[in-house]
């Protein structure tokens, strides 16, 4: 049985949608990761902690439209995650996988276009607020408001 690991949303104000999810709704900031290469583009991932060791994840890209949603389930096990390509494989249904250093998934989009994901093993993340997330998550907007005017 899969069950729901995380949600992915776009962002196209992160500034505003950090102080509606972490101020507003209280949801604490797990995680902010950022990186060059998604797309050739700058790119922000903040990840906000729900209960059970779920997330919530806001993306932005700097200077493009931000990526669809999409939403994750989660295995327990390497050997359940690899049975579920396999019966994606025999359904005919196109995939790809990514390696995420301590999770690998399966990505594919069902019927109507909707982004999924299976996942293993499942998030942990801590509900605890990360103050260097926050640090991090902050530089990239203001340098993103730098560089955009």
């Amino acid at each position: 049985m899969l069950k729901l690991d995380h949600v992915v949303f776009p962002t196209s104000d992160p500034a505003a949608s950090l102080a509606f999810y972490e101020g507003v709704l209280g949801l604490p900031l797990a995680q902010a990761i950022t990186g060059d290469d998604w797309g050739g583009r700058p790119w922000l991932m903040l990840a906000f902690a729900l209960a059970e060791g779920r997330e919530l994840v806001l993306t932005a890209f700097r200077g493009a439209a931000p990526p669809a949603s999409h939403y994750a389930f989660a295995v327990d096990s390497e050997s359940e995650r690899l049975a579920w390509r396999t019966r994606l494989a025999d359904a005919g249904v196109a995939f790809w996988e990514e390696d995420h250093g301590d999770q690998q998934s399966i990505y594919f989009e069902d019927p109507n276009g909707v982004v999924l994901e299976i996942t293993s093993p499942p998030s942990l993340t801590s509900a605890q607020p990360n103050a260097q997330a926050l640090a991090r998550a902050r530089a990239w907007i203001q340098e993103t408001l730098a560089l955009t005017g």
